[in-house]
């Protein structure tokens, strides 16, 4: 069997012209409460970047000591500093399918990577990560999967001796976040990763953070380079963490509920298209015969979808969506239909 390309990701599936369904962030313009502080701290480049006001709104923001954040580039940023300053573990997993970059950072670094893979329609059973596991990554939701893990199942993975990554870069995505571990302080060794470029459209503009016992935050900045978050991405990041962005934020994620909730219904009324579970996030996985025959096909039509033969667990029978707006999707669903028609 071929190896899945852990350094594939959606961004190549795009193309001039091309509607965008491959791609996991939201298109919208910046609000001004976001774009004005932004714009401003243009005026401030000559000065490195001060990341202390940043780290106490995060910090504010998920009832955390400021010690307990560190501000990444990007949320994949702090897979790499996970791989490169846990190098001392023995027995790191990954649990699949999810976002492909902690274990390419972990085999990146030298680690062997061990893989435990969920079945569809992707429920995490505790019992599968092995006991003596000492570095386990999950993500939730999960991309590719948009499977929502209840809280209390991830809690029961945590122990000492052990470092759980929670990868929740699209926690926002969900009404009220209620199965984050974001605020969590009494689990021992949870590092949870979040991102700030998805909701808020700012995928170029790198920034994320993560959170995580003091002692293990600062072993993780000590390998990270110097001044890593630019002063533009601090200045977004201080604004995202204001209750108002928080709130408008939790009323996004209300509304992409709804347009997920057309997406599904109107993928699971195609014939031959199988949608598992209950998407929770931005994303839809969707299986089909000769995916990779039916992704070509869209593209020539107009539409870039992901390919999910990359994501280990998946296979050649497997593509990703984006949750777009009803208008979007009613259009995806016609050409989708004629395809699977034609290649009958």
């Amino acid at each position: 069997m071929t190896e899945p390309d852990l350094d594939h990701h959606g961004d190549a599936e795009v193309g001039a012209g091309l509607v965008d369904l491959a791609v996991n962030v939201r298109s919208a313009p910046l609000p001004d409460w976001l774009a004005k502080p932004v714009a401003a701290s243009l005026a401030d480049l000559a000065a490195y970047p001060d990341s202390r006001a940043a780290t106490e709104a995060v910090a504010a923001r998920h009832g955390r000591p400021a010690a307990e954040v560190l501000l990444t580039a990007g949320a994949a940023q702090g897979f790499v500093l996970l791989a490169q300053a846990l190098r001392g573990v023995r027995r790191p997993v990954v649990v699949h399918p999810q976002f492909t970059e902690p274990e390419a950072a972990l085999r990146h670094a030298g680690h062997t990577v061990e893989r435990v893979l969920l079945p569809p329609p992707f429920t995490l059973d505790p019992a599968l990560v092995p006991a003596d596991a000492d570095l386990v990554f999950v993500g939730n939701p999960t991309n590719p999967t948009s499977v929502l893990h209840p809280a209390g199942t991830l809690a029961a993975l945590a122990r000492p001796g052990r470092v759980l990554v929670v990868d929740e870069a699209f926690a926002d995505t969900v009404p009220g976040e209620p199965e984050s571990l974001a605020a969590r302080r009494d689990l021992p060794g949870v590092v949870v990763l979040r991102s700030l470029t998805k909701t808020w459209a700012l995928a170029g503009l790198r920034i994320g953070y993560l959170l995580g016992p003091r002692d293990l935050v600062r072993t993780l900045a000590a390998v990270q380079p110097l001044w890593p978050v630019s002063t533009p991405a601090l200045a977004a990041a201080t604004a995202c963490a204001a209750p108002a962005a928080v709130a408008e934020e939790h009323a996004i994620a209300t509304r992409l509920a709804a347009d997920r909730a057309h997406l599904v219904a109107a993928l699971r009324a195609v014939p031959g298209v199988t949608v598992p579970g209950e998407p929770a996030s931005s994303f839809v996985a969707l299986r089909v015969a000769g995916a990779a025959a039916v992704r070509l096909a869209l593209r020539e039509r107009g539409y870039a979808v992901r390919r999910g033969d990359t994501f280990p667990g998946l296979g050649p029978d497997w593509l990703r969506v984006a949750v777009r707006d009803t208008a979007t999707t009613d259009a995806f669903i016609a050409v989708l239909t004629d395809v699977l028609k034609e290649n009958q």
